[in-house]
């Protein structure tokens, strides 16, 4: 494995570099060597347990997953103190982990309820030690209301579709909470702005995907309350 990996690890390096650049993520190249030990273990650990579609391939790894995950620094500026994402669902650490390997100043709740991920999860934050990253092995309505109150963003990749995502985190929100909301849709993003509801778009952004130019949609949403 290890022969074999030095010679994949240029190639992803590579990737990694090239994306990170496109992405115009200035001074994220330090997290380079921890985010290739992070693709080193997701690769052996899906080969026995879900974590990504085993058919992928490294392109597809490190776009689809972590260059994804990294997209959110377009719009969430990560280097606030007082900044805390939880990440409801994460599965495999996305966007979440990433962020957190990333981000070592920002603060970062992971939710997942599937045991075998969590597993995973706890072995990436403790081979990088990160320490700034709690894992709950619950769902998110179980999670402890003081772990709830102390966070600033809650996003989620795929748990569900945006308009019953931010039903899902409404709780949250209206603590004063905001979410990001990840989408691939333009369809999507116009059903958030068209809305008239207890949830208003505050920023968004529109992004390629630099390795395949596909494109991205990220919006900034919060409740009326907090207004």
């Amino acid at each position: 494995m290890d022969n074999r990996w030095r010679c994949v690890s240029e190639k992803i390096e590579a990737l990694l570099s090239r994306g990170i650049r496109e992405l115009g993520l200035k001074g994220f190249e330090g997290a380079i060597p921890g985010l290739l030990i992070y693709i080193r273990e997701l690769k052996k650990w899906s080969r026995r347990i879900n974590l990504i579609a085993r058919e992928s391939d490294d392109l597809q790894i490190v776009e689809q997953h972590f260059l994804d995950s990294l997209s959110l620094l377009a719009l969430v500026d990560f280097n606030a103190d007082d900044l805390h994402l939880l990440d409801v669902g994460t599965g495999g650490g996305f966007p979440g982990l990433v962020l957190a390997a990333s981000c070592p100043q920002a603060r970062f709740t992971l939710v997942e309820p599937r045991q075998k991920r969590v597993v995973f999860l706890r072995h990436i934050v403790r081979t990088l030690q990160l320490a700034n990253v709690r894992i709950h092995d619950k769902r998110l309505e179980q999670l402890p209301q003081a772990e709830v109150a102390r966070c600033t963003h809650v996003t989620s990749r795929a748990v569900a579709p945006p308009l019953e995502f931010l039903e899902m985190v409404r709780p949250v929100m209206e603590n004063g909470c905001r979410a990001v909301v990840m989408m691939a849709r333009v369809e999507r993003f116009n059903e958030l702005v068209e809305r008239d509801g207890w949830f208003s778009v505050v920023q968004s952004s529109r992004l390629q995907l630099p390795l395949s130019g596909v494109g991205r949609i990220l919006a900034l949403v919060e409740s009326k309350m907090n207004r």
